[in-house]
């Protein structure tokens, strides 16, 4: 009953924010917006108090009934509050006298549906292993595991569907493609202003891009250098402020691609506008990232005029990209279909979603 009411209908902003103190609910405003929140909670025991006090904000959540995985998601704030578990998980007399008073908020929360023995072996765990309350993994396998592997939600999806789990490469080996390598090959910087009146294609679907985004009710985000150019030719100014927060070791590798919507502490989409640059450029950042992040299931997309779609296949064949399979993670989307997208859904938004634009998406087989 707890889990149907707390987790996976969530609850509205406003009952936990009358319980709740200042800076705990601008954390959870700066994650959730206005949306519902996933909470969960343990008993105030000095067991679990050690535990729980050590958790830390961005963490794995997991929660797991019995043999089963039931959700995995991260620790968006967490708060010791009596007012709180008695408003959310008080008995049908509403009296209670033992709460569930270490109470965290849980951003993310995707459910699972695999068996425990799958974690167990991937932390190195006995198979006989059985979980007891509000437990934590040793911060030694959890460091050893972060060495080998990125994501864990898309390692478990991964295990889930039947597709081999691949380990990360050395991070500190890779230098991410940095955002001055689009230049390069932009004659003058494609990615700038024409002039003064006149913002240039490459800004004009940067901005479409994102205003979709925010209709989608995603959060939003482009370079900081292109910020300033998009708000003074559109007066977009809607980036999500931190684009860091919860992302860890990613962020370098994202932060520089031309859009990204997110939800929480988690990537939906990351867009590269190729207008009349190096397609090369953009699927180098593709070619990063999903060399740190290899797991990783969310879509990536090339956005550029039809008539380039060649291209993009001859750039998707070179023998480094072929070798990562890129060409399985990156889709083409071209102007004319996201003018199309944008055009039907118009001011609503109402259905605009990740899914949706991937399904529109070519997929390109080299």
């Amino acid at each position: 009953m707890h889990y149907e009411d707390t987790i996976r209908k969530k609850v509205e902003p406003e009952r936990i924010y009358a319980h709740v103190e200042s800076s705990v609910r601008r954390k959870l405003e700066q994650t959730f917006d206005d949306r519902r929140i996933a909470v969960w909670g343990s008993r105030n025991s000095r067991p679990n108090r050690a535990k729980f006090d050590r958790m830390q904000e961005g963490d794995e959540v997991l929660i797991v009934e019995g043999d089963t995985i039931k959700l995995q998601g991260l620790v968006a704030a967490k708060t010791v509050n009596p007012a709180l578990s008695h408003e959310l998980w008080k008995n049908i007399d509403s009296e209670m006298t033992d709460g569930w008073d270490l109470v965290y908020f849980i951003a993310n929360p995707r459910e699972i549906g695999l068996p425990f023995t799958n974690l167990c072996r991937l932390l190195g765990y006995e198979e006989t292993l059985r979980l007891r309350g509000f437990t934590a993994v040793a911060a030694e396998r959890l460091e050893e595991f972060y060495s080998k592997y990125d994501d864990l939600y898309s390692i478990l999806i991964a295990i889930k569907e039947g597709r081999a789990v691949v380990p990360v490469v050395d991070k500190e080996m890779i230098k991410p493609a940095e955002q001055s390598d689009k230049a390069e090959g932009s004659a003058g910087g494609d990615a700038g202003v024409d002039d003064k009146d006149d913002p240039s294609d490459h800004i004009k679907m940067q901005w479409t891009l994102l205003r979709m985004g925010k209709q989608a009710g995603e959060k939003v985000w482009a370079p900081r250098n292109d910020q300033s150019r998009i708000t003074a030719a559109y007066r977009f100014t809607e980036f999500e402020s931190t684009f860091a927060a919860g992302l860890d070791t990613q962020v370098r590798y994202v932060e520089n691609i031309d859009v990204v919507w997110k939800a929480e502490y988690r990537i939906d989409a990351a867009f590269e506008i190729e207008n009349s640059t190096s397609i090369y450029s953009g699927l180098l950042r593709f070619a990063d990232l999903t060399m740190v992040a290899p797991n990783s299931s969310y879509p990536l997309f090339i956005v550029a005029p039809s008539e380039r779609k060649s291209r993009v296949r001859d750039q998707l064949a070179r023998p480094t990209f072929k070798h990562l399979r890129l060409s399985e993670k990156v889709r083409f989307l071209s102007y004319e279909k996201v003018r199309e997208i944008d055009g039907f859904f118009g001011d609503s938004g109402q259905g605009l979603s990740a899914e949706l634009i991937n399904g529109k998406a070519e997929r390109i087989t080299v």
